[in-house]
């Protein structure tokens, strides 16, 4: 028998238990209350009725999986071996290996859908699937695919979603319901009698900041410049709203007016104004982020991007950005902060925080702080202005994508959170990667820089303080600025979620129980292989496939994203990527590599988008390149809408190919006959890094297949774009023993 150590269970974790065990359900309960303990009091009952099963515990950042892998340990009595945590540090080949030992997994879930995919783990032992922060799934993220599988497949099925904020949209709410399968939620607010005696005060505190006259004038020139393209659209009746506050345009209504623009156009509309009105929409969606960099942000961010544009005018041959630098707003504006830029002129906001920081130190030398800021760019510059202060300790806290040097990976992430956890750090500058779940017990005040539109987002922010004892919230505000509009709106969409909360239950219709289906129990025919391009492993065309049974390989293909026989390739497009690669040119030697690979390669363009109004592209190059397509390389063309008809087509091309020429083949394409030059050139381009663009000069440098596997590092660098980073890849290709599995 499982058993819980260390804590004694809340009556309210108890009675949510109880639905669980009877249930899939959605808990909902505020920050600081145990969702995760409650869920594991779930898990040890249901491990307990399925002795021989597995617990699956989804979590959706690296922190995260470090943090529940620690509270597992501390409050189940099992062994520590049979706990383990997936993430994208772990090789698939070793998640493999311990997912058979494993009685509790904890994971990101892009490992698991990797892992389902490929068929390295089997979801039918596991007897509790849980997904943390819960409101993640909608649309295409990976809880709703896992749970579809997890649902059809599972022996014991029952699912657990955790989540503090479900947010005020009851129709996102529904649509969580529905991609979890559940079938009961156990929702409890802050007045709710039963949490009531375990609620933490925050206290909550508006401090607002005055725009300096040199910021207003630089959001003077701005609005002027944004003033003139919005009435520039309204004299051609491009735009009609006569209400338009140029501070808060859509941008999501912008884009779908360019969409339509180009529609038109591409449908045979003779109309300069189409195009024009296209080009100065895009003028307008950048000056309206520069605007809000200098109104809620500061100088250092704005400087950076305003002097992008400038730099990008010179090369760039997009009309919106060369018309935008030749703007005399534009240009005063650029004048301005880029003098403000060089004086050190601070945001007021900025200079507020410093202050308050300051103060918070020198009355309590041990308080932690989380200060939330939108950007990146901002966030490095309000480290650094807060490391000037004596006894301030601060470090970014952001997630992995790269802009320029503020990406931290995950291993980096943990170092933060520890270091910040054990007080070498006082102070985390966070993006929106600190909203989700961390648990950090002491973080006695939370400063949000700017305020979010966003109830989820706000409530996360909010939750990072009061956890086990009394916290504080200053929210920093710019008067008369998009602050004040972002401010009352996450207010409102609040207080419309706790609302919803008091009657969800009769609002919303959940899933009835269903039986399971025959299909878990069927005999396994041998399947059709399809072998995929190892970036296309999150895409729904390969979880659609999966989804139908067919063994999904994921390898590094050279050309071509799915190998569906010894000479059939799919190289797949949306429609957005199909015109970017015209644009930029990587078309064309797309196909000459399939070309020269395999002896019936085809293209998809996937998307319902008008092909010819995506981009600012005439008409006629894209129709060009179609007949270049069809007519000089022989490559047909296909198209279809989604990705489930993507992965009808692709399904119904595999079995044909598969009944004439066999389920045997590798990863290589077979185009035949070859040459000894082709199969030679063919051998190096699968070295990493190497395609077919670099095997041809590598060969005549080398002389032979011979020449270059035995080259040094130090030799293969002298082959134009070869560094150091692929030179060391194929030595280590080259010279690693071959590992039997």
């Amino acid at each position: 028998m499982y058993k819980i150590k260390n804590f004694e269970p809340r009556l309210y974790q108890q009675t949510i238990m109880a639905t669980c065990t009877r249930a899939n359900c959605l808990v909902i309960l505020p920050t600081g209350l145990g969702k995760t303990k409650t869920a594991i009091l779930a898990a040890v009952q249901r491990l307990n009725s399925f002795p021989q099963s597995k617990i699956l515990f989804l979590t959706v950042t690296k922190p995260l999986v470090d943090q529940i892998f620690t509270e597992i340990k501390d409050c189940v009595d099992i062994d520590e071996k049979r706990i383990v945590m997936f993430t994208g540090m772990v090789q698939p080949e070793k998640r493999a290996e311990q997912w058979k030992n494993a009685v509790f997994v904890i994971s990101t879930p892009q490992c698991i859908q990797n892992d389902i995919i490929t068929g390295k783990i089997s979801l039918d032992e596991v007897s509790l699937l849980i997904a943390d922060e819960a409101h993640n799934a909608v649309q295409d993220y990976a809880y709703t695919w896992i749970a579809q599988q997890y649902h059809k497949k599972a022996q014991f099925p029952r699912i657990v979603g955790l989540t503090a904020s479900p947010g005020s949209d009851m129709e996102k709410i529904r649509e969580v319901c529905e991609n979890l399968f559940i079938e009961e939620i156990e929702a409890r607010t802050d007045e709710s009698p039963d949490v009531m005696p375990y609620i933490k005060s925050i206290d909550i505190k508006m401090q607002e900041v005055e725009l300096p006259p040199p910021f207003i004038e630089v959001q003077g020139y701005l609005k002027a410049f944004l003033k003139e393209r919005v009435k520039q659209l309204k004299d051609w009746g491009v735009f009609q709203r006569k209400d338009i506050d140029t501070r808060y345009i859509n941008k999501k209504d912008l884009l779908g007016l360019q969409a339509e623009l180009r529609g038109r156009a591409a449908s045979g509309e003779k109309d300069f104004v189409l195009w024009n009105a296209i080009s100065v929409l895009a003028e307008i969606m950048k000056i309206q982020h520069a605007l809000e960099l200098v109104e809620t942000q500061g100088i250092a961010p704005l400087y950076k991007y305003v002097k992008r544009l400038q730099d990008d005018s010179a090369s760039s041959k997009v009309k919106a950005v060369k018309n935008i630098v030749k703007d005399i707003n534009f240009r005063s504006a650029l004048i301005k902060t880029t003098t403000m830029h060089e004086q050190g002129i601070e945001h007021p906001k900025l200079i507020e925080l410093q202050r308050l920081v300051e103060k918070e130190i020198k009355k309590d030398k041990n308080i932690r702080m989380i200060v939330f800021n939108q950007y990146r760019d901002n966030a490095t510059d309000i480290r650094e202005k807060l490391n000037r202060i004596e006894g301030a300790r601060a470090e970014i806290f952001v997630g992995q994508l790269k802009k320029e040097d503020t990406g931290l990976t995950q291993k980096e992430q943990k170092a933060v959170i520890d270091k910040f956890k054990s007080g070498e750090l006082n102070i985390l500058v966070a993006t929106s990667i600190g909203e989700q779940g961390l648990d950090i017990p002491q973080v006695n005040l939370v400063i949000f820089y700017e305020p979010i539109p966003s109830a989820i987002r706000y409530i996360q922010r909010k939750g990072r303080t009061g956890r086990h004892e009394s916290g504080r919230l200053i929210m920093l505000i710019t008067k008369h600025t998009r602050d004040e509009g972002y401010r009352w709106s996450a207010h409102h969409k609040e207080k419309s979620m706790y609302r919803n909360l008091e009657d969800i239950r009769k609002k919303i219709k959940l899933t009835s129980r269903q039986q399971p289906t025959l299909e878990r129990y069927a005999s396994k025919e041998e399947k059709v292989k399809i072998i995929a391009d190892h970036r296309e492993k999150s895409s729904g065309v390969i979880k659609e496939l999966a989804d139908q049974g067919f063994s999904i390989q994921m390898e590094a293909l050279a050309s071509a994203d799915y190998l569906v026989s010894s000479r059939c390739a799919i190289e797949l497009k949306t429609v957005q990527d199909f015109v970017d690669s015209i644009v930029d040119g990587r078309l064309l030697e797309q196909l000459k590599s399939l070309k020269e690979t395999y002896e019936r390669p085809l293209i998809i363009v996937e998307g319902a988008e008008d092909i010819f109004s995506v981009r600012n592209v005439h008409a006629n190059a894209i129709r060009g390149m179609l007949a270049t397509i069809a007519v000089s390389y022989g490559i047909p063309i296909l198209q279809t809408k989604n990705p489930k008809e993507t992965a009808a087509m692709v399904s119904i091309i595999s079995k044909r190919e598969q009944d004439e020429t066999g389920k045997d083949f590798s990863p290589h394409g077979s185009r035949k006959p070859m040459s000894i030059r082709e199969q030679q050139e063919y051998i190096i381009s699968a070295l990493p890094g190497v395609g077919t663009a670099l095997a041809k000069p590598l060969l005549e440098k080398f002389r032979s297949v011979k020449g270059v596997v035995n080259a040094e590092e130090a030799e293969l660098k002298t082959v134009e774009l070869i560094g150091d980073k692929k030179a060391k890849k194929i030595r280590e290709i080259v010279d690693t023993d071959y590992q039997k599995l």
